[in-house]
């Protein structure tokens, strides 16, 4: 958004606050439980303009901690799974629900809320619908992207998190770019405090334990990684259908006293404050926010090549990036690292700065509200 555009938009959301409406979004979201998507909505909760906008969050599946979190905010949660059969009853059973609400705007993340939700606002002329897209794994069916293409067809603007997955919006749902407007994913910087490495051979990664983090090319890549450092060690910080696997392999691998499971676990700033450096080993991802904050505690990153990755590390400035699925570079990108552990502190520094800069939580969230009011700047016209 242009300058002029920014301060028009503000003189759209000042004309509508001494009105004394408050604009009413609903965040429409698949589950609203652990997750990378499901803790950006609890911040889009936390530091979102209040005496400009009135959030309420949908979950069409199940609930939990952030959900929870949310309420304690003071937003709105309803969890309304569309049991209707058949997709056409399933939107009209959407659409009830949101005519009810009288929401100005619909704000939908990842497929299933946006094939629904774009749909449904549309029957029941809510005037704006966004759809944010998380990540890139999508449109993998003839199908889904049929779905995609549909749904983007009903929302006002697609948000992907990187350039990366922006060109896939594009190319699996016919989007020309006037259609699309790239909003990075940020963090709150200042729940990360930055302290540097922690200047000893240990790396960290936290991570759901599922088949799309790859963790056994990690496991493969450590077992290397110790015959030349006998001293490395690795934190597993997260859980998921993997981790009895995974467990098994480092016991075949020889590395139970060099890897060790920490589970699911609260306290994720205090354990990256431990490490030296950070480690990840994707096969796919949209704006991790675990590189991210990694970053902000000031940890030098080590991750593969895939999706928004070189978006975030800017190599070799705030790290060193391989291929995926291939455990030798991953090893060799990891022995480097241990290598210029002089270089540690310089590095995080830069990564600091770089999230601080780009990746910033409440820069996301401003982002996003001057987005709503460019576009709902036209029904106020009317």
């Amino acid at each position: 958004m242009s300058t002029i555009e920014a301060i028009n938009a503000e003189n759209v959301a000042n004309q509508n606050s001494s009105a004394g409406k408050r604009l009413r979004v609903c965040h429409l979201s698949l589950t609203l439980c652990t997750g990378g998507l499901e803790r950006l909505l609890v911040d889009f909760a936390r530091y979102h303009n209040r005496e400009q906008f009135e959030l309420e969050f949908v979950a069409l599946g199940e609930t939990g901690a952030p959900a929870e979190e949310i309420q304690q905010i003071g937003c709105p949660v309803f969890q309304f799974p569309l049991t209707a059969r058949g997709k056409l009853a399933k939107i009209r059973q959407l659409s009830d629900f949101l005519n009810q609400r009288n929401y100005d705007l619909l704000h939908t993340h990842n497929a299933y809320p946006h094939f629904y939700g774009s749909l449904a606002a549309y029957r029941s002329r809510i005037p704006v619908t966004i759809q944010t897209r998380h990540g890139r794994r999508f449109g993998e069916t003839f199908s889904e992207r049929m779905q995609f293409a549909m749904a983007s067809r009903f929302a006002d603007r697609v948000v992907p998190v990187s350039d990366d997955t922006g060109q896939r919006c594009k190319k699996i749902g016919w989007l020309d770019d006037t259609k699309v407007t790239r909003i990075w994913n940020g963090i709150d910087v200042d729940r990360f405090v930055f302290t540097g490495s922690a200047q000893k051979l240990t790396a960290i990664t936290v991570s759901r334990l599922s088949p799309e983090k790859d963790i056994v090319t990690m496991l493969h890549a450590v077992q290397q990684v110790v015959q030349e450092i006998p001293e490395f060690r690795l934190l597993i910080v997260g859980d998921g259908p993997e981790r009895t696997r995974l467990e098994y392999l480092t016991t075949e691998l020889h590395l139970n006293s060099h890897v060790e499971f920490l589970g699911e676990r609260s306290d994720v700033p205090q354990l990256l404050t431990q490490a030296g450096f950070y480690v990840s080993s994707s096969l796919t991802e949209g704006i991790s926010l675990t590189l991210l904050e990694a970053m902000s505690v000031g940890l030098p990153i080590v991750a593969t090549q895939v999706g928004g990755n070189p978006e975030i590390v800017q190599q070799p400035a705030t790290g060193l990036l391989v291929p995926s699925a291939n455990p030798g570079f991953l090893a060799s990108a990891m022995i480097q690292m241990c290598q210029n552990q002089c270089q540690w502190a310089e590095i995080g520094l830069r990564a600091r700065a770089r999230v601080e800069q780009h990746f910033n939580i409440r820069t996301m969230i401003k982002d996003y509200e001057n987005l709503y009011l460019d576009i709902l700047k036209p029904s106020f016209k009317s």
